[in-house]
């Protein structure tokens, strides 16, 4: 439902200046868990990409799947990324995470040493597609299954929403 202008000026008027802060490493799990779509940055020569995905957290990594095309052309050359993701309650009202890490896709290939891999991945996605893989699949196009092991988090948070001191 859209907001007039007015509802959304009150909506977000600051109570006071806004506070950052860094985020805690377990605060910033917690948004990726809360979480399934965000931004994957990849980048070859000079050219930089950014495409929405979705995605399941767990155990240091990033689950998903994606479609053959552009973007998997590019990370087979150069499987470093940077990785978005945001909640937005207002201008001075928000969380957002910064993640780099390495880009890999799971083979599907169940007879190698990829099964259990794929296994886990499959099973992930399944959860967000309850679907996916299946006679039904919605998007069976998206036919790879990756993962992005994340190797760094940077977690910022904005907020006009001060603490009374005592």
């Amino acid at each position: 439902m859209a907001q007039t202008r007015a509802g959304m000026a009150k909506m977000t008027t600051p109570s006071g200046p806004p506070a950052f802060r860094q985020l805690a490493h377990h605060e910033a799990e917690a948004i990726l868990q809360r979480n399934h779509v965000g931004r994957m940055a990849f980048t070859l020569h000079d050219r930089v990409d950014i495409e929405p995905i979705n995605y399941i957290f767990t155990d240091g990594w990033l689950y998903g799947r994606t479609s053959h095309g552009t973007k998997l052309g590019i990370l087979a050359h150069h499987q470093w990324i940077a990785f978005e993701v945001d909640e937005v309650s207002g201008p001075f009202d928000w969380h957002s995470l910064v993640i780099k890490g390495r880009f890999e896709v799971i083979p599907a290939d169940l007879s190698k040493a990829h099964a259990p891999a794929f296994t886990k991945a499959l099973e992930l996605v399944r959860q967000l597609a309850p679907d996916a893989w299946k006679e039904h699949d919605r998007v069976a196009f998206r036919n790879v299954l990756f993962r992005i092991q994340i190797d760094e988090i940077i977690g910022r948070e904005a907020t006009t929403t001060h603490t009374p001191t005592e």
